[in-house]
């Protein structure tokens, strides 16, 4: 659940569906006019046309934020899978415009505030509580947080989702799809379906707030037996399908960070690793979704509150150990071993031409240049992430196709969000010596 970046103010959400299809199409005619008069300034000026930057103008991606901003629900949120998983698929320039929706969210006016919560629990649920306080603390895609105080004095954090959000997933992703396939930047040889499918899927999962309430219960009793996470304690009673009642946990933003001391840095990039190889290796259960505002700090306990489990999803058996066999690959720097173990689990497959095959070696040995060195890699002054951009780009020059294995592309777009943490903080980690710590040599 991602925090305000700035107060954007309270804004109704558009819940039916026929309103929604006129904000995308209002949208697409408007980056289309746009683009018709950039290009008239262009070729009066004697220039050549070209079509990506008349896309990527900064008007049309104020637009494009602006827009989904609004729309919220599944829209907003695919723009924001997209922009932190799918910069192999997508041009950078049309990934950032995907970006900003991570700074930006509207959350709703009181009045329909006060119709969801009556739907939700009554309209006397007032006398549930000693207070509530109407003003968000948070606001994302799909909901917004306030907090409540219950009559015997707890502290709670109640999640309220958008109204329409659930019934307009199928739409809204089909639309968004429809207006990136509008630009022609979707990849031509590659069938996206099954990866906007597993979208859709993950979608619904997370609009369900009783299934996020089990999840987040059971990642509390997971994580017990360590005293370096806190996960906030889950209240059924008070908990519907749209409406998420936790306990509050108090914490700074984990981007703060960036001013504390080196050993602070470094131990909290270590447990969040070591949290991923669990999730993947142990509990077979990952929350995927690496937004930083989902990790808060407790430095006077020097403890991670994590938060938001919707997008929780569960690995099984065959992929856990498939990404076990990748990893130990990846320890040996040996591509052809790497390269085995990768399309064992379907990250690509077929005979590949060889620049195709140079530019997934590059991207390969990139992100697994931390495990391989044996001493604290120092995140903040690599290049890993640009190599691995680059080597993306050069992949989309040669037309790669392939469909992508939808929930492996989960799994790396969280373990492609502790690289971009652990480098925004300016962590220095032995991540070898964590496998190690896991059973592997």
């Amino acid at each position: 659940m991602a925090d305000n970046k700035r107060d954007t103010g309270g804004l109704a959400v558009p819940t039916r569906r026929l309103g929604r299809l006129a904000r995308f199409g209002g949208l697409g005619t408007s980056i289309a006019g746009n683009m018709l008069v950039e290009g008239a300034k262009t070729m009066a000026r004697g220039e050549r046309l070209d079509l990506e930057k008349l896309l990527y103008t900064k008007g049309n991606a104020e637009k494009v934020t602006d827009q989904l901003s609004k729309l919220r629900g599944a829209a907003m949120k695919l723009g924001q899978l997209m922009s932190m998983g799918g910069e192999d698929m997508l041009p950078p320039e049309l990934a950032e415009i995907l970006g900003k929706l991570r700074e930006q969210a509207h959350h709703m006016p009181p009045s329909q505030l006060r119709r969801v919560l009556n739907d939700e629990w009554g309209r006397d649920w007032m006398k549930k509580l000693q207070k509530f306080d109407p003003r968000p603390i948070a606001a994302a895609s799909i909901g917004q947080v306030h907090r409540a105080v219950t009559k015997d004095g707890r502290d709670l954090a109640i999640k309220i989702q958008y109204p329409g959000v659930r019934e307009s997933i199928d739409s809204d992703i089909d639309n968004v799809v429809a207006l990136i396939r509008m630009t022609g930047q979707l990849p031509k040889d590659t069938d996206m379906k099954p990866v906007f499918e597993e979208a859709k899927r993950q979608l619904h999962e997370e609009a369900d707030y009783l299934r996020e309430g089990r999840y987040m219960r059971r990642f509390k009793e997971l994580l017990a037996d360590t005293k370096h996470f806190i996960v906030p304690d889950f209240y059924e009673e008070l908990t519907t399908k749209n409406v998420l009642a936790m306990s509050f946990e108090r914490g700074q933003p984990i981007d703060d960070l960036q001013h504390a001391d080196q050993e602070t840095k470094n131990e909290v990039i270590t447990h969040l690793f070591e949290l991923v190889i669990r999730e993947l290796f142990d509990f077979r259960l990952m929350q995927t979704d690496p937004n930083f505002a989902n990790y808060r700090y407790r430095p006077e306990g020097k403890e991670i509150v994590l938060l938001d489990f919707g997008a929780t999803r569960e690995i099984d058996e065959e992929l856990s150990q498939g990404y076990r066999r990748l990893v130990a690959a990846d320890l040996t720097g040996d591509w052809t071993e790497i390269d085995r173990a990768a399309r064992g689990i379907n990250l690509y497959s077929g005979e590949l031409p060889p620049k195709v095959e140079d530019a997934l070696e590059d991207i390969f040995l990139a992100a697994v240049e931390p495990m391989n060195t044996d001493a604290p890699f120092d995140f903040a002054n690599s290049d890993v992430t640009l190599r691995m951009r680059e080597a993306g780009i050069r992949l989309r020059q040669e037309k790669f196709a392939h469909t992508p294995n939808p929930v492996a592309l989960f799994l790396h777009r969280k373990i492609g969000g502790m690289y971009l943490l652990a480098g925004r903080l300016g962590a220095k980690v032995n991540v070898r010596a964590i496998l190690r710590e896991h059973g592997f040599h």
